[in-house]
């Protein structure tokens, strides 16, 4: 069982953004993380959580770090009991909000694990994406988390940005692994609706040699790639939980969950959501639905597709790309050589 828990404010809304999150509804904080709780408590009883259940807990936004620690100490305390004694508990963060105290009060409430938006450490390009942080902000954040006494530390880090060369790739990684890191996520700018970049499309320029070569460095530095975008000599729990399909609630205005055959949508409206915590549009998942998006999810992934999986027609398909070297096959379990090429491969096995 996972949780997520969504924060929407921000100090600045970046270029690229489309994710649910607001730069003028700070005066909100207080009455959204109390209604978080309302449905903390009603989510709870609907999927029967059961004690030491919860495998990890990821606070993603939005921006978590623009909301202060005690203000997170109910759901922390509430949630306690179900937590698995192992469970990773994540917390997304921005540098320039991530202050020492904040890092300090976090780990005291007991988050084990930081993930920061860093982007880039080149200050041009943050400017561009209209991040609020510069490259030393970002340094110092991440030693700030080290020194409070996190492990776990995570950056993102984006490409497929005009202006990007290797050298500026290849000087965000060795800025990057001078870092105490143990995972590295890198994403592919998207233009998306209704953010600053949808006018300006020529902002994302994927060349897929650069991402080729991009993905070869991380991996040279010892970061194993187990999913389309994450690296790591670590591997997120919560992230795995996603690819194996498990179920999860989703707190928050504009958040997911899923319980076996049902998605649950909060209203992404913050004053809707505040108002009415618990109300959720419902949406009832077919066996087709979830078989797809299994394979979808397992060959972007470490996870793979289980042979079991797949009907005649599919298991067919799959066989074909065993033969041309695209997909492996160990213990009755199909694995992606490639992950660039993964919902390409979905689709020929599916469709």
């Amino acid at each position: 069982m996972l949780l997520y828990i969504h924060i929407p404010f921000c100090d600045s809304k970046c270029s690229y953004c489309a994710f649910n999150s607001y730069v003028d509804k700070f005066h909100l904080k207080e009455s959204y993380m109390d209604a978080l709780f309302v449905q903390l408590e009603f989510e709870l009883q609907r999927f029967q959580v059961q004690t030491n259940s919860i495998t990890s807990v990821f606070i993603g936004g939005g921006t978590p770090s623009t909301v202060s620690p005690d203000l997170y100490s109910k759901i922390f305390h509430t949630i306690k009991p179900y937590l698995h004694p192992k469970a990773e508990i994540t917390s997304e963060a921005n540098p320039n909000s991530a202050t020492y105290e904040w890092l300090q009060g976090m780990y005291k409430l007991g988050v084990n694990r930081i993930s920061f938006g860093v982007q880039s450490f080149n200050d041009a390009k943050l400017k561009i994406l209209n991040r609020a942080h510069s490259s030393d902000d970002a340094q110092r954040a991440v030693h700030d988390a080290k020194t409070v006494g996190f492990e776990n530390i995570s950056l993102d880090l984006i490409y497929a940005t005009l202006g990007d060369t290797k050298e500026l790739l290849e000087y965000d990684l060795r800025t990057a692994f001078k870092l105490p890191i143990n995972h590295l996520s890198a994403y592919a700018l998207t233009i998306e609706e209704g953010t600053p970049f949808e006018s300006k499309p020529q902002m994302s320029k994927e060349r897929l040699s650069l991402t080729s070569w991009l993905f070869e460095n991380i991996t040279k530095k010892g970061f194993k790639q187990y999913e389309i975008s994450n690296f790591g000599s670590y591997k997120s729990k919560h992230n795995l939980g996603y690819w194996k399909y498990d179920d999860y609630i989703g707190l928050g205005s504009g958040a997911v969950g899923k319980l076996k055959s049902q998605r649950f949508y909060p209203s992404s409206d913050i004053k809707t959501y505040i108002a009415t915590p618990t109300d959720a549009q419902k949406e009832q998942l077919s066996d087709e639905d979830q078989t797809i998006e299994k394979i979808f999810l397992g060959l972007r992934s470490c996870v793979g597709i289980k042979k079991e999986l797949l009907d005649k027609k599919e298991l067919l398909q799959a066989q074909i790309l065993v033969k041309e070297k695209k997909l492996y096959l160990i213990n009755d379990t199909f694995y992606n050589y490639d992950y660039l090429l993964a919902d390409e491969i979905a689709l020929f096995i599916s469709y």
